[in-house]
């Protein structure tokens, strides 16, 4: 799923496109991606023709476009992508949503697995979804109170940096390089830390995502591009997702990787001790 860092470029991409633009028109091809209107996809289709784009925002793994007082939050999923082209150019394959620009170009949804979402709703410019905790680039971002906050859970550090209710942004790949900078294991519990080490695990979080955003994120396949179809290469950069058996980059100790809810992390065992009490359950 694309995390924080893939999300801003694509942020940045439509905001190159779109704002200022007014939608013309939108052609939904298929409704999965706007099963949430109530209207169906003709309704959806009719409030969002006719709209001018004042701004791109977004939040953690949610994208938002300002329309008035009314916005339309994107989120991606695990595969869904912008691309902006030009009205006859030929559509990608598993195009599923198509807003028609003033300048004769299109904005257009393609997502293969379809977990993504296109949600239209009224008087929530400012920030529709405030269920998502701020991220580590919004200004009013408090590592200090995020680290206090993240300390009195019964949890652990991995799962807190993924709790999108605690801090947003984060997901799998970026917990992992980040935890790797902090020489903390995932299973680390929270209560154990000292409030300097949650807040710098933080930051290297905010710092790993800051450099991935700088090198267009990080693109394991085609499914992971921007509104060009480029792909990202932070994937060359990582220390420790996807690095099973290759030699740590700052022990050259042999990688591990354990299963996760569903996922994978990926850790050092020289660098990263797992704690004592899981340590038997191996």
């Amino acid at each position: 799923m694309p995390e924080l860092p893939e999300v801003e470029v694509v942020r940045r991409g439509l905001e190159a496109h779109l704002m200022g633009r007014r939608i013309v028109g939108v052609d939904v091809l298929h409704s999965r991606p706007v099963r949430s209107h109530p209207g169906g996809r003709d309704g959806f289709a009719a409030e969002l023709a006719g709209r001018d784009v004042a701004a791109v925002r977004r939040r953690g793994k949610y994208l938002w476009l300002v329309l008035d007082s009314d916005a339309l939050i994107i989120h991606l999923g695990m595969s869904g992508q912008f691309r902006i082209a030009d009205a006859a150019d030929p559509q990608p394959r598993n195009t599923r949503v198509l807003f028609d620009l003033d300048d004769g170009r299109q904005a257009r949804f393609v997502d293969q697995r379809m977990f993504g979402g296109l949600e239209f709703v009224r008087d929530a410019a400012d920030c529709p979804v405030p269920h998502i905790a701020c991220d580590p680039f919004d200004p009013d971002f408090d590592a200090g109170d995020v680290a206090r906050r993240m300390r009195g859970r019964r949890t652990t550090v991995k799962r807190a940096l993924l709790d999108q209710r605690l801090v947003s942004g984060i997901g799998n790949i970026y917990a992992d390089e980040a935890l790797w900078r902090s020489r903390l294991h995932g299973d680390r519990p929270t209560s154990s830390l000292k409030q300097a080490q949650a807040v710098e695990v933080l930051g290297h979080a905010h710092n790993v995502m800051t450099e991935a955003l700088a090198a267009g994120g990080t693109s394991f396949d085609a499914l992971y591009v921007n509104v060009n179809g480029e792909s990202g290469y932070f994937e060359r950069q990582l220390d420790a997702y996807g690095r099973e058996e290759l030699p740590c980059r700052r022990c050259s100790t042999p990688m591990a990787r354990q299963r996760f809810a569903n996922r994978s992390s990926f850790y050092c065992p020289q660098c990263q001790r797992p704690p004592k009490d899981t340590r038997k359950s191996r």
